[in-house]
């Protein structure tokens, strides 16, 4: 029962994602509002200069040409992964596929946490129920708009760690570290982040760049934004005290980046806050940034108020 009821969330969840990207509309073309400008603490912000080409591939070669080794990922504790290939092209985005062993006593769920492609953050689809002796076939989805708004074409490698837990006490059996797969493109491939914009935060190691206003999320209009942390420390960024026109709204926004990683994302604002409050067009926001070490949640910085001119 168990089991079917999880199959059930699994297919919700799909249609959702499927009704999302049929509802966003503009997605496909990826075009984003520039701001005029963008201001922290009383001062302007000019756009970076510094730009640079999101990731590519030096031999510039195709998603659907790239393979990976057959690879024993994970083996202890009565619990082996095996990654046996890699599919460029799922339906929901790129998929890893796993051979997962349960020699232990337990009835175990696999998932994965901290996951990245080509030091891009992404969101992912796996959460893999196996009976105490038992083996299961799965697949680690990497969702494809996550690999779009990172401009991915050709995957390198992808990091990530396995969270293990007990399927019917859901207590924690292991984590594992940071485990990598590279692929047959990772030997000529050269990596490079897309850091133009306005930037909007800049220290403890930490950039925050805006890079502007897109409505391809069904779910109302978003800033999209750039963060790179170069920091020691896992962290997760936050807005607090947002205000659009004015008007203080309650975006959708908490992104994770692992210490050395980059993300793409967006602070989202939905359409039924903008309509309560009778905006049709977004002349400002202003917010602050809220960033904190994701392991122990002690804050690293609470930011200036970023002001953003369309």
């Amino acid at each position: 029962m168990k089991k079917h009821l999880r199959i059930l969330a699994i297919i919700l969840v799909l249609s959702l994602f499927a009704v999302m990207a049929l509802g966003s509309g503009s997605s496909s073309s990826g075009e984003v509002k520039e701001p005029s400008s963008v201001s922290s603490g009383g001062s302007s912000s000019e756009q970076n200069k510094n730009n640079s080409s999101t990731a590519v591939s030096s031999s510039e070669s195709h998603s659907s040409e790239v393979s990976i080794e057959e690879t024993v990922l994970f083996d202890d504790a009565g619990l082996k992964i095996t990654a046996k290939s890699l599919n460029p092209n799922g339906i929901f985005g790129p998929s890893l596929k796993m051979l997962i062993e349960n020699n232990s006593d337990k009835p175990l769920t696999v998932q994965t946490r901290s996951t990245s492609v080509n030091g891009y953050m992404v969101d992912t689809m796996m959460s893999s129920d196996i009976a105490p002796g038992k083996k299961a076939n799965d697949e680690l989805i990497f969702m494809s708009s996550d690999i779009q708004a990172a401009g991915i074409t050709t995957i390198a490698d992808m990091e990530f760690s396995f969270h293990v837990f007990n399927s019917e006490s859901w207590d924690t059996y292991l984590d594992t570290d940071c485990i990598s797969v590279k692929t047959s493109a990772a030997e000529d491939f050269t990596y490079s982040y897309d850091n133009s914009g306005y930037s909007a935060y800049s220290g403890k190691d930490i950039e925050i760049v805006v890079k502007g206003l897109s409505n391809d999320s069904i779910f109302g209009p978003g800033v999209v934004v750039y963060i790179s942390n170069n920091n020691d420390k896992d962290i997760c960024v936050q807005t607090r005290d947002v205000s659009i026109n004015g008007f203080m709204v309650d975006p959708m926004f908490s992104t994770e980046v692992v210490s050395g990683k980059h993300a793409i994302s967006a602070i989202t604002f939905l359409s039924s806050q903008l309509e309560e409050n009778e905006i049709t067009d977004i002349e400002n926001i202003e917010l602050s940034f809220h960033i904190f070490d994701n392991n122990t949640w002690n804050t690293i910085v609470d930011t200036d108020v970023v002001t953003i001119t369309f």
